[in-house]
């Protein structure tokens, strides 16, 4: 059995000059992912009370379109506040920008007081316009 005890000798053991780095790569990488999962949702300025959810963010490879719906039942297209009259000319025109490429991520962010019908006659308008790729924004909580 051997041991590593330290030596009587007079000299002195050379100090450790290496530094440890993966305690500063594990800060980093976690920091990286919430600012990674945490982005997408400060894209918008509408003030919406969103439910709570345990799923997990989605990966998005274009810009994605929000629609917001506030307590109120104020509908906002990005920033813009339209009426809801004007959705279906306002989804058309969105998706004939895409030009016969794949139409964009829809990001349907409503306010949790809301009823369920406001949401599903702006959903039935996005499915009508062929923007199928909804994604329902929520707080994970």
């Amino acid at each position: 059995m051997a041991m590593n005890l330290p030596s009587s000798r007079k000299g002195r053991r050379a100090p450790m000059a290496e530094i440890n780095v993966t305690p500063l790569v594990d800060v980093m990488l976690v920091l990286l992912i919430i600012f990674m999962v945490t982005a997408p949702l400060l894209t918008t300025g509408v003030p919406v009370n969103l439910p709570d959810t345990r799923a997990k963010a989605l990966d998005q490879d274009q810009e994605p379109v929000a629609v917001s719906l506030d307590a109120e039942g104020r509908l906002y297209v990005g920033d813009d506040e339209i009426a809801e009259a004007a959705l279906p000319a306002r989804l058309d025109a969105i998706r004939a920008a895409a030009k016969g490429a794949e139409p964009p991520q829809v990001y349907l962010r409503a306010d949790k007081a809301l009823g369920y019908g406001k949401v599903m006659r702006v959903m039935g308008e996005l499915n009508r316009a062929g923007l199928n790729r909804v994604a329902l924004v929520t707080v994970e909580g």
